[in-house]
């Protein structure tokens, strides 16, 4: 359940046509955050965005869910009608787990008080090609880190902590479930263009 090298394949055998594209309309350098928001756009509509105003259409490479959340989720993308999900997608059984007495003690515990959770989700990820990341298996947000994001990518988790992605390069969002599923089923996600935040550092350690 390691990343899927032909998405990352994809984003970067069209990231430097998608950025040149961009900076040739924009006619100045571009900060990392606008490549990837200008390589991820659902349609080609290249202008100068108005930061913190105007809001873009992004087609996501990912999609992550804690199992909290993904039980709705999943329910809803069962009436999408899709065989399988239009972008790689995980769920990570971390969220009803827990911590009061060990380890050991606490998933053991778990795995018996949510077992139908844990079946359904198992088995709705089986058949719709998700990445099944059973109880014990890891917290989401770095098992998400370790495997699966990339220098340029764009994710969105529907876990808070999903920023935590970003520590490799790429834009990791947390959303609700419905956000989750609209990606899934392959439509656009829509996000308002962010503001720049400049940090000047003076003096010497």
């Amino acid at each position: 359940m390691t990343a899927d090298i032909m998405t990352i394949q994809k984003v970067y055998q069209e990231l430097r046509g998608k950025v040149e594209a961009a900076r040739n309309v924009l006619g100045r350098p571009m900060t990392l955050t606008e490549k990837i928001l200008y390589s991820h756009l659902a349609h080609p509509v290249l202008k100068e965005f108005k930061r913190g105003k105007d809001y873009v259409d992004t087609a996501p490479d990912r999609v992550a869910m804690q199992d909290a959340t993904a039980q709705m989720a999943l329910l809803q993308f069962m009436h999408a009608g899709r065989k399988t999900t239009a972008v790689p997608s995980t769920v990570h059984c971390d969220h009803l787990i827990q911590g009061k007495v060990g380890a050991q003690e606490d998933l053991e515990r778990a795995q018996n008080e949510n077992k139908e959770v844990y079946d359904f989700l198992e088995s709705i990820s089986k058949k719709y090609g998700i990445g099944f990341w059973k109880p014990g298996a890891g917290i989401i947000h770095q098992v998400v880190l370790e495997n699966y994001a990339f220098p340029g990518g764009m994710m969105i988790g529907t876990d808070s902590h999903t920023p935590n992605a970003g520590g490799l390069g790429m834009i990791a969002i947390g959303v609700g479930g419905a956000d989750a599923v609209d990606v899934m089923a392959g439509m656009p996600w829509e996000v308002k263009w962010p503001k720049i935040i400049g940090v000047k550092l003076t003096g010497k350690l």
